[in-house]
């Protein structure tokens, strides 16, 4: 029997409504498998923007208040919201420039594939935390450690808005770990941002399944590009809005979203403005 294989995103509240209507037209460009959206937050007449894509699968992300928190809790969740042998979970905010098929064959070998942080070294991750980040430049470890979060000096910070997976039992203890390690976070929001990838990080230090490290090609923040130093073609851009660049708006062009996007002007809030990004 053949191995199913398919894509999960993560859209809790309207603010990423307009990503999301992006992100599943890079992917029907040059995919065919299922796309799961783990969706909260989003009135119900909204649905058929999003069902327009073929081979769309609405299911309900973990309900909370703070669409940011039901997104964390959702990319916790992702082994068990899989119905998939082999998922892709990309970032609603990611715009595909070629086909990934590679990614879906690479996990014949593996059980997990991601990209490193655009700042992997875990002892100067400060995005983990509150405060300024001149401040507590010398002080993450130290935070992380006494807030329950096992790493250590040479640990690094993987960027989840990729994740690779294939369902195995390995895969199943990592998210597992994730889980409690994200409860730890949830625990210290007086030290630490409301984020996963210290609690990814840890997991996979925890668990160190069997994993490939992928080039950042395969997940290039548009946001931080002066920080790469690369020479092969961009796969998979992540373009943490409002940095979008033309090209990535170029691949996703067509009558629909040109249609949309007009009327996302009138009944989307603007993303810049998210209240809910302070928190």
């Amino acid at each position: 029997m053949k191995e199913s294989r398919g894509f999960i995103t993560i859209l809790t509240g309207l603010y990423s409504f307009q990503d999301c209507i992006h992100f599943l037209a890079a992917i029907r460009k040059f995919h065919h498998e299922p796309i799961i959206v783990l969706i909260d937050q989003v009135p119900p007449i909204l649905y058929p923007f999003l069902k327009a894509f073929k081979n769309v699968i609405l299911k309900p992300a973990p309900k909370h208040e703070n669409p940011v928190m039901s997104s964390r809790l959702a990319k916790v969740s992702l082994y068990a919201a899989s119905e998939f042998d082999r998922t892709i979970f990309l970032d609603s905010d990611i715009c595909l420039l070629t086909d990934i098929n590679d990614v879906f064959d690479s996990l014949d070998e593996f059980d997990l594939l991601l990209t490193e942080d655009v700042q992997p070294d875990i002892s100067k991750a400060t995005n983990l935390l509150r405060g300024s980040q001149q401040d507590n430049l010398e002080k993450v470890l130290p935070i992380l450690q006494s807030s329950g979060l096992q790493l250590q000096e040479n640990d690094i910070q993987y960027n989840s808005g990729l994740i690779a997976f294939r369902k195995t039992e390995e895969t199943k203890k990592l998210f597992s770990e994730f889980q409690r390690y994200f409860d730890i976070i949830t625990e210290h929001q007086d030290k630490l941002l409301l984020r996963d990838q210290g609690a990814f990080a840890t997991a996979i230090a925890t668990v160190k399944p069997k994993m490939k490290v992928l080039p950042p090609t395969y997940n290039f923040l548009s946001k931080w590009k002066d920080a790469y130093k690369i020479d092969q073609e961009i796969k998979v851009l992540h373009c943490t809005y409002p940095y979008r660049p033309q090209y990535a708006k170029n691949i996703t062009r067509s009558l629909y979203t040109k249609i949309f996007d007009k009327l996302a002007q009138l009944f989307l809030p603007d993303q810049v403005t998210n209240p809910w990004r302070q928190k």
